[in-house]
């Protein structure tokens, strides 16, 4: 599926503020007073180990916010797979420019690479079953949008953007509640009738109560491979199948083997480390 770019209104009031935030009161007093206004220069954008890109709009927005004679040329695009030393995009024009936005454009290009590409490293584990890896919302405030963006990037997909999108009964709901049957009809008698809803369960017990209960998706929280196994039986394609907890590249063979249609890993967004990337001189 084509990887559609997030709309442009929605990513440039986080690169004003975060440009706003380096600026601070007085701008770049080491590019102004060491670059004369007037010099131009070529610079590349480079992966410096492998990876997966994410983040180039939001750094063609930095560059241009701070000049908008700066050109840049996308070389490799999101999602593409890279290699050490591959050029990601080549940028050309003032100089004074191409130094006061490259923080803000590589923090943006970092953080979201290193998410797709910690993705695409699970989605590959999984890849010989039909397990989808989606996110959580342990998403760095502000930025969610970016980072499930980067999520879909690497080949994952996107749980719920926030606590409107569906119903998720988690156990706190459940104790709370009283029980798995009292927080499902609850909820049921509480919202219209194009809300989905999803129950978390830690046993096979409370699996077949939220079943006759009838709900569109069971979160099989922290079960063994064997026990996922005996779940994804137990549903018979009656509700969608969500495997979570202690998922990673060396686990997610066994989990995705289990037979669920999703695996939802946390880690993804509020975990992965960067990627490597530079901003060099051309010439």
């Amino acid at each position: 599926m084509p990887l559609s770019p997030l709309p442009q209104i929605m990513l440039e009031p986080l690169v004003r503020a975060a440009l706003l935030e380096d600026l601070g009161r007085a701008g770049d007093i080491t590019t102004d007073a060491i670059v004369p206004p007037e010099l131009t220069a070529r610079m590349m954008l480079a992966a410096r180990q492998p990876g997966v890109v994410a983040g180039l709009d939001l750094a063609t927005l930095a560059f241009r916010l701070i000049d908008p004679a700066i050109e840049m040329k996308v070389e490799t695009p999101d999602g593409s797979r890279l290699v050490a030393g591959d050029v990601i995009a080549t940028l050309s024009g003032p100089a004074r420019g191409l130094l006061t936005a490259e923080r803000v454009a590589l923090n943006f290009l970092s953080h979201l690479s290193g998410i797709a590409t910690v993705t695409a490293g699970i989605v590959d584990a999984a890849r010989a079953h039909k397990a989808q890896i989606v996110c959580t919302r342990k998403t760095t405030p502000g930025l969610r949008a970016l980072e499930k963006y980067a999520v879909r990037a690497g080949g994952g997909s996107n749980h719920r953007f926030g606590l409107d999108d569906a119903v998720l009964i988690k156990d706190n709901h459940i104790a709370i509640a009283g029980g798995v049957r009292p927080a499902i009809e609850r909820a049921k008698a509480g919202v219209g009738h194009m809300v989905k809803i999803e129950v978390e369960v830690d046993t096979l017990g409370q699996l077949e109560e939220a079943l006759a209960l009838g709900v569109d998706a069971v979160l099989l929280d922290n079960m063994s491979p064997e026990m996922l196994t005996q779940a994804v039986q137990i549903v018979a394609g009656r509700a969608i199948t969500e495997a979570s907890g202690r998922v990673n590249p060396s686990t997610a063979p066994a989990i995705a083997a289990s037979g669920v249609d999703l695996i939802s890993v946390g880690w993804l967004t509020h975990s992965a480390p960067i990627l490597d990337i530079g901003l060099d001189t051309v010439g």
